[in-house]
């Protein structure tokens, strides 16, 4: 066996010589939108983990806004969409981006007015953009975390940590206490930030364009800013007045607001300078209201940049957020993305820790979901120097070509990874919109009826692969003997309008097309959603064809006989389909072990 390889700033985990360490299948480090959001999805797999965060609590700023359809999706499918949606509730008549010079005697220019104006997402998605800030949907995340009996510690810090074969130890500080305890985990999740102290330890390089501007956000309420902004619901409007541009954000419509101004401390201006009274003066002045009642009740500087990890793991550490990216915020791709990255990690992690997946299966977490970080932080520069974010100056490698931000945030691939049968050559962030069951793309969104339930395809797409097929389809026996073999969990669906079928389409909707598949075709989902493999027709053996497909994809072949002795009765069984909405349900996991 390899030495362990340490990495500390103080003292090494091995050093503590306190009590035993706590046992835990996976540490997740950073307890913000991503760590919170990867507690949720291990939750939801049933995988025991602890997650430590130095702060005291959730985020306080209004920040973080603008969750995409994937991403509501992902929270769909975990059972908060409602919640979050409903936290966000007072923004839910938001839409569109606004420029001006004033909001007196200037009705400025809408750089668009709606999201969706043609509802063309609903023929692709069951869930819609949610404009909701990150100190809404924290607690969100916490609250049913927990309730699955997640442990979360906040106050809690990551002193150091050491990797062996065999997984991570890690020493934590009580915040509060100052009380240090050992932590011994099969892998660790760093969701700790764009600084991330874990990537620094592992000597992990970045990449990109590096720092494109800096700002500082100002909360601040005002009776006196809902009568100037009128009837305008926008989701931000740019202000342009000279020497007082930034960035203007409603909380709450009436009299709750967060105001983005420049700051440029690449010249020397320091961040004292941002008294109360020279904001108070400086929002006034950007939205041409000299007398406007404001009153400052937080301040936060904060910067935007283009940085990519060159890599999102080393060893049993994965990267995670803005440890592994940092984008800027147009376009609101940042925390989309790093909550992807938790997603595909979680169900990643759980098929190996319940040993329905070699380890090589962890290899394709940073083949899938590095190339989709550079496509979007790129896109995302560019839709900053087009909508001319206070502050930023595009540099002379900034591209001008903005993208589709449907495409961008639905219809990205992974060429390569954990798929079978995908085209390696294909653009990770296609030109247009393909949704049409390729191996490497999201499965199509049909409406379906299942067991009297209308619900969505996306939903059945959490705990398992799926393999899709035509009801009376010899698919279905095949397949499920050769998954029982090779123990994996593999759940068998069929379409059709007969008594047998597992879903019924709706009228007029026909699956084998929104799959690209013959009648005597098969499809094989991933659970998070992806498209596995794909048989476009009937093929001469097919349980011999669901075996290497899952064999590829799952890294059977890596597989250790340690980890199939992990299957929960030695045998491959489906899951119960989790509820797409509402709270835990009869059958949802719990955080026993793996």
């Amino acid at each position: 066996m390899d030495e362990p390889v340490k990495h500390s700033a103080t003292a090494t985990a091995a050093q503590h010589s306190g009590a035993p360490a706590l046992r835990v299948p996976v540490l997740v480090v950073g307890g913000s939108l991503v760590g919170l959001s990867t507690s949720l999805f291990l939750s939801r797999h049933g995988i025991p983990h602890l997650l430590v965060e130095k702060h005291s609590g959730t985020s306080e700023h209004p920040r973080g806004r603008g969750m995409n359809l994937r991403t509501m999706e992902l929270f769909r499918v975990a059972g908060v969409e409602a919640e979050i949606r409903e936290a966000s509730a007072v923004l839910a008549g938001n839409h569109g981006i606004l420029q001006a010079r004033g909001l007196l005697g200037d009705d400025g220019e809408w750089l668009f007015r709606e999201i969706d104006p043609g509802g063309g997402h609903r023929a692709i998605s069951p869930s819609g953009w949610c404009l909701c800030s990150q100190n809404d949907i924290e607690p969100v995340l916490d609250a049913r975390s927990r309730e699955y009996g997640a442990d979360l510690r906040f106050s809690h810090e990551l002193v150091s940590f050491e990797q062996d074969d065999e997984g991570v130890t890690g020493l934590v500080e009580n915040r509060a206490t100052g009380v240090r305890f050992s932590v011994r985990a099969d892998y660790l999740v760093a969701a700790d930030g764009p600084r991330s102290p874990v990537r620094e330890a592992l000597g992990i390089g970045q990449s990109g364009n590096g720092e494109l501007f800096h700002n500082v956000s100002m909360t601040f309420t005002s009776h006196g800013l809902a009568e100037a902004v009128g009837d305008r619901r926008f989701i931000v409007c740019y202000l342009t007045s000279p020497g007082a541009d930034g960035a203007l954000l409603p909380v709450d419509n009436r009299e709750r607001w967060v105001f983005h101004a420049p700051w440029h401390p690449e010249v020397g201006e320091p961040l004292e300078a941002f008294t109360d009274e020279r904001c108070r003066d400086h929002i006034r002045a950007a939205v041409g209201v000299p007398g406007l009642d404001v009153e400052i009740t937080g301040k936060a500087p904060w910067h935007a940049a283009e940085r990519v990890a060159e890599r999102y793991s080393s060893g049993r550490v994965f990267l995670a957020g803005d440890s592994a990216h940092e984008m800027s915020p147009t376009g609101a791709f940042g925390s989309n993305t790093g909550i992807q990255d938790a997603h595909n990690l979680g169900w990643k992690l759980a098929a190996v820790l319940k040993g329905w997946a070699g380890p090589g299966l962890l290899e394709t977490y940073g083949a899938e979901r590095l190339p989709v970080a550079r496509a979007t932080s790129a896109r995302a520069s560019a839709r900053s120097a087009e909508h001319s974010h206070p502050g930023y100056a595009p540099g002379p490698t900034a591209t001008t070509r903005r993208g589709n931000v449907l495409t961008v945030a639905m219809g990205y691939c992974y060429p390569q990874g954990a798929v079978a049968g995908a085209d390696p050559g294909a653009p990770v962030v296609p030109d247009a919109m393909r949704i049409t069951g390729a191996p490497g793309t999201r499965a199509p969104h049909l409406w379906v009826t299942r067991a009297g339930e209308r619900i969505s395809t996306i939903d059945l797409y959490e705990r398992v692969p799926v393999l899709l097929c035509a009801e009376g389809s010899v698919w279905r026996e095949v397949a499920h003997q050769d998954a029982a073999r090779l123990s994996v969990p593999l759940e068998v669906l069929t379409f059709g309008r007969g008594p047998d079928a597992d879903l019924v389409p709706e009228e007029g909707a026909d699956w084998s097309v929104a799959h690209g598949v013959e009648p005597g075709g098969a499809l094989l989902v991933r659970p998070d959603g992806f498209v596995a493999w794909r048989a476009e027709g009937p093929v001469p053996a097919p349980g011999a064809a669901v075996a290497e497909a899952l064999t590829t994809v799952l890294s059977l072949d890596t597989r250790s006989p340690e980890q199939e002795a992990r299957m929960l009765d030695g045998a491959a069984r489906p899951a119960a389909p989790a509820a797409p909405e509402g709270p835990a349900q009869a059958g949802d996991p719990s955080p026993s072990g793996v």
